[in-house]
């Protein structure tokens, strides 16, 4: 398989490592990629939110699958034009990728599939404004509406401050304070079934003690020891799933990496923000640990097939078999009890 992957960060270069790791890959192209991505991949010359530029060269690199790495380009409509190509495409439509694009439709979105999050208010006026404040009360939390590069959200004791960044952002969603530990759960999406990594936290305030202005992530770590067991299946089933069954509803469905920022508080599971693509810096941990072989699972989101896996134990163990009984080798066999009873044991899936 031919990968061409689009952007030139952290995340990015984690992204081909992975991948360069993997024996199905054959030819690995990254764009505009970086110096150090360079060792590994060969980079090319794109402006990555150009869907004109980014589809003519998946046709000169030859590629099998294009991955999105960045927000602009999704929100850009570039993995719409890829697959108009004819290039399957691991990043979302335009469309869907608004979860990330507009705080605003993201909270739509989750109000309409019954997810579990933050009250919130969508103001554009300062009066709406102040209006908002006053509910929620401090702490403040303020977020631009649109993109802004994980960097438009302030959390603030300081009425003034939050007055401040809501003027200027223009559209803002202010919402009520979440208190609890945050963690970041991704999950492979084709537009139907959708598939859980492992959870990770990153660290947003750009100094010790969680002080001062939100970054893009000064850096994270996985796996979480003190976390719930069962989190990422608990999250599947809450957040993710129905999240991706509404947008399918809505005839946007969501193909590519869906990341879901939670508070994990008193009362639950809450989410703070969702993200179209994969988290920088919680992809350089996440993809380390990562067992199964990158460009499989890409390409399996990007054409569908992720539900090949199965929503629970009996259904994957049903599925494999039903793929071995298709093979035919001589002096060949099977055992035919593998899982068996853990999957006679295990509860229905959702």
């Amino acid at each position: 398989m031919r990968v061409l992957v689009i952007g030139s960060g952290g995340r990015e270069h984690a992204l081909a490592r992975a991948l360069a790791r993997d024996g199905d890959v054959t030819g690995l192209h990254v764009a505009p990629g970086n110096p150090g991505i360079a060792e590994i991949a060969e980079i090319h010359a794109v402006t990555p939110a150009d869907p004109a530029g980014v589809t003519a060269l998946a046709a000169r690199t030859r590629a099998d699958l294009v991955v999105i790495g960045p927000e602009a380009p999704l929100v850009a409509g570039v993995a719409d034009a890829v697959r108009a190509a004819g290039v399957s495409c691991f990043g979302p439509s335009r469309a869907a990728a608004m979860i990330e694009g507009s705080k605003s439709f993201a909270k739509q979105v989750m109000s309409a599939a019954g997810i579990p999050t933050a009250a919130a208010r969508t103001c554009a006026t300062a009066a709406e404004v102040g209006r908002a404040l006053d509910e929620f009360g401090p702490p403040y939390v303020v977020k631009a509406d649109g993109l802004a590069a994980g960097k438009g959200v302030v959390v603030t004791g300081d009425r003034r401050d939050a007055e401040a960044h809501a003027q200027g952002c223009g559209t803002v969603v202010i919402e009520e304070y979440l208190d609890g530990p945050e963690v970041s759960v991704f999950a492979l999406a084709d537009g139907e079934a959708a598939v859980p990594l492992l959870p990770a936290q990153d660290f947003k305030r750009a100094y010790d003690g969680d002080a001062g202005p939100n970054s893009g992530g000064m850096g994270a770590y996985a796996p979480l020891p003190w976390a719930p067991d069962g989190l990422a299946e608990e999250v599947l089933g809450t957040v993710i799933r129905p999240a991706v069954a509404e947008l399918h509803r809505r005839g946007t469905p969501y193909t590519g990496l869906l990341y879901a920022g939670l508070s994990l508080t008193a009362a639950g599971i809450r989410v703070v923000e969702f993200n179209a693509r994969f988290g920088d810096p919680e992809t350089q941990v996440v993809l380390d640990r990562l067992a199964t072989p990158l460009s499989g699972l890409l390409h399996a989101a990007a054409a569908g097939g992720l539900a090949g896996t199965g929503a629970d134990l009996a259904e994957a163990r049903a599925a494999a078999y039903a793929a071995a009984g298709k093979i035919r080798m001589r002096g060949g066999w099977y055992r035919q009890d593998i899982a068996e009873q853990a999957a006679a044991a295990a509860p229905p899936g959702p």
